[in-house]
């Protein structure tokens, strides 16, 4: 499998005004630092196992789409066989749509009039469409409702889950009580189809101690139990499988392991997974506590973005100034990772296990450096991320590099 094959990209973004042509080498002079590059054949690596990994446990995927806003990673992932594109917002749902997503699952309340619109026009026009929204109250289910109706584009039969939340945590009814009256509610309307039940196993916890894990496996056990309930009492559509959702990216073996065999009125459950950040890994947050990062896993993914950047300075015998900052690297959960220096022009390339990025400014990162060690004006550091989410969005477009770090190709975000 190559990163190499050219319809799997973008072109090669502009660099003032001037397009270096694929093959070019990423550090050699061509490139205005800093740069994100993104390593081709990790990501396919990445996609590749994640659909493996879900074809291997009979769950499916929907990526959060957040994660990357790419129509590049998009098209990827929905060839490997994802069932479709998780969305936040009406505006990712309206910028999917623009690319051509078919199925999206928008794992948040629809209470947006105009983003209700627009939904209702794409159902209407476009019979291979489908959504799925949440719902978790009456007032969310009425508004639904009402604008549907308002709209004029029938019939307009919209897919929804009764989201199940915690208490303190975001959305979400806060029982499975409260769930089962949203349900009665929702085989009222007209225009709404009742799928199943949803959740996010990360409100409860993001670690994996031993209460952390008892705690997401007592959440995921409850959303099954809530629509099993539900689908009981004859509340679920006959029309296509009853579903559980649930999966971010730190937990989602967890959620698969309580979903296990589940049955929704006399079906196996459809469980779609959402989990969006494997798609890139990264050094940090998530090759810690993924679920592949676990003794025993079978399966393992690759951290595929590199951020490179120049020395601005070294005005201090042990501090070196790069030129990347709080505007071009994720911080919130943890520093960029030194893993490699470079020279000027590119070449040689040794380990930088020894520097440590202490700080940022908007453009500016601190390293931490051996006194003795050479590190000049001029020269590349290059780091691993931690939190790909956070990465993404600093980026309207990323270079995509081969294993030898040439550049073949690009991808745009649309955040």
């Amino acid at each position: 499998m190559s990163g190499r094959d050219n319809h799997r990209w973008g072109p090669v973004p502009e660099v003032f005004g001037h397009r270096p042509p694929p093959g070019t080498p990423l550090l050699g002079g061509a490139f205005d630092s800093p740069v994100m590059a993104v390593r081709a054949n990790a990501v396919l690596h990445n996609v590749a196992t994640m659909a493996q990994y879900c074809r291997d446990r009979g769950v499916e995927l929907a990526p959060h789409g957040k994660t990357t806003m790419s129509p590049e990673l998009f098209r990827l992932q929905i060839e490997a066989g994802a069932w479709g594109i998780t969305a936040a917002t009406g505006a990712h749902v309206y910028t999917y749509r623009q690319y051509g997503v078919s199925r999206i699952f928008l794992a948040n309340q629809l209470v947006d009039p105009v983003a209700i619109r627009f939904v209702a026009s794409e159902l209407a026009a476009d019979p291979e469409f489908e959504l799925i929204c949440y719902v978790d109250s009456i007032d969310g289910v009425d508004i639904l409702e009402r604008e549907l109706t308002a709209s004029g584009a029938e019939p307009t039969r919209l897919d929804v889950v009764v989201e199940l939340g915690v208490p303190a945590g975001r959305t979400g009814c806060r029982s499975g009580a409260e769930a089962l009256k949203i349900a009665q509610h929702v085989a009222t309307s007209p225009h709404l189809r009742l799928r199943g039940v949803s959740g996010y196993e990360g409100a409860v916890g993001g670690g994996r101690s031993e209460e952390g894990v008892r705690a997401v496996a007592a959440y995921c056990a409850e959303v099954r139990r809530t629509a099993e309930r539900i689908a009981d009492e004859g509340l679920l559509t006959t029309e296509r499988p009853g579903l559980l959702s649930a999966g971010g990216s730190l937990l989602y073996d967890l959620v698969v392991d309580s979903f296990a065999g589940a049955s929704l009125a006399g079906r196996p459950a459809q469980v779609l997974l959402r989990s969006g950040a494997y798609v890139t890994h990264d050094h940090g947050i998530y090759q810690q506590i993924s679920p592949f990062e676990q003794a025993g896993s079978a399966y393992r993914f690759e951290p595929a973005l590199q951020l490179w950047g120049r020395v601005l300075s070294r005005p201090e015998p042990e501090l070196a100034v790069v030129d990347f900052g709080r505007r071009d690297a994720p911080f919130d959960q943890g520093y960029p990772i030194p893993l490699e220096v470079r020279a000027a022009d590119g070449s040689g390339g040794e380990p930088a296990t020894d520097l440590t990025v202490t700080q940022l400014n908007d453009q500016h990162a601190f390293v931490q450096v051996p006194a003795d060690r050479r590190l000049s004006p001029g020269s590349w550091l290059g780091c691993g991320i931690s939190h790909p989410c956070t990465a993404f969005d600093k980026w309207r477009t990323m270079l995509v590099v081969d294993d030898d770090e040439t550049v073949i190709g690009g991808i745009e975000t649309h955040f």
